[in-house]
């Protein structure tokens, strides 16, 4: 074998094994789906149905098992926080800064922390932004950070109540909105919050939805009670989705919540009394303010009378005793006779 063919040999060697090397770290990204995929068991019929109806709303009543806050926190107490629960679910790193998507990503980000947890203290904030990520890396939820904060914008029920119960219509206090930024960017850079590990729920403390006894108790931060997938899906290798390499911020009709506000308002308006009035007054009814009188409702049964006023008048009796007279209607009806 001459030196040019060994030469060659070589060379396509070395072309073989880079190209080799090329492959393996280009379907890297697909091996570990695949492991995941195999390792994460679907959830639960009953609870893949119930998924777009855990929101993390507190108000509407249907949907809380105790309707009173002692009562709730009571009952949170009673559920018990599950043993060795917490994996981490791995840095989040999915966005890079010089992406055209990275600041709505970050926007939408700091919007649930701040309308979520403006006043939770700092590790409470920052455990909220943590549940967003790894909803973007579960199968479960949509792979953006937008898709995942406004996954139910424009349904009856909304992942997280501030999208579609018209809180964004408050201007957010400066402040607290820094804060809010800045915490989003320090998840988006990979902050991770121990305690919560893979959570992907969470509610407030003072309420007890019906699915809290549903998912795995995992940990308390602040107010917010964090929640895990029971099982597989709640377990670290199931949490191995892609950012989708977009965000999408979608634009909210904030007149519709101005005129279900009017409508509320309206429905919840108390008429004005008007005295002695059986049918609706009409404006050409003509009588003083302070008239009791009104329109007689001539659909019911009853006819009007007029009580003779001398045998009602307490003062009219009092007034002929003193004149030394005796009211008529005090006469017996054997003195009548005579």
């Amino acid at each position: 074998m001459t030196a040019f063919v060994t030469k060659r040999m070589r060379r396509y060697g070395a072309f073989a094994v880079l190209g080799a090397a090329s492959f393996l770290v280009g379907t890297s990204s697909l091996l570990v789906p695949q492991q995941s995929v195999a390792a994460m068991a679907k959830l639960e019929p009953e609870l893949q149905q119930d998924l777009a109806a855990m929101t993390t709303a507190s108000e509407p009543a249907a949907e809380l098992a105790q309707s009173d806050v002692q009562g709730a926190l009571e009952g949170n107490l009673a559920i018990p926080t599950m043993k060795n629960g917490v994996e981490r679910a791995g840095r989040f790193a999915g966005i890079p800064m010089s992406s055209a998507h990275y600041g709505t990503a970050t926007d939408c980000l700091a919007q649930a922390v701040y309308y979520e947890a403006a006043l939770e203290p700092e590790q409470g904030r920052r455990a909220v932004a943590q549940v967003v990520l790894n909803r973007v890396r579960h199968p479960a939820y949509p792979n953006s950070v937008c898709g995942v904060v406004y996954q139910g914008w424009n349904q009856p029920v909304c992942q997280f109540s501030f999208t579609c119960d018209g809180a964004l219509m408050r201007k957010p206090r400066a402040d607290l909105w820094r804060n809010a930024k800045a915490i989003a960017r320090e998840a988006l850079a990979g902050h991770e919050v121990a305690e919560v590990g893979t959570a992907t729920h969470y509610h407030a403390d003072y309420v007890l939805p019906y699915w809290a006894y549903r998912l795995g108790k995992i940990a308390k931060v602040g107010r917010h009670i964090f929640y895990r997938f029971p099982g597989t899906p709640g377990r670290s290798a199931s949490f191995y989705g892609r950012w989708a390499g977009r965000e999408y911020k979608p634009a909210i009709d904030f007149a519709r919540f101005r005129r279900d506000a009017a409508a509320e308002l309206a429905a919840s308006a108390v008429p004005d009394y008007t005295p002695g009035t059986t049918v609706t007054p009409d404006v050409k009814d003509r009588h003083a303010a302070a008239d009791v009188g009104g329109r007689i409702d001539t659909t019911k049964e009853w006819r009007l009378t007029i009580p003779d006023p001398v045998q009602l008048s307490a003062s009219y009796r009092s007034t002929l005793s003193g004149q030394g007279e005796v009211p008529a209607d005090t006469i017996s009806s054997s003195e009548q006779a005579q």
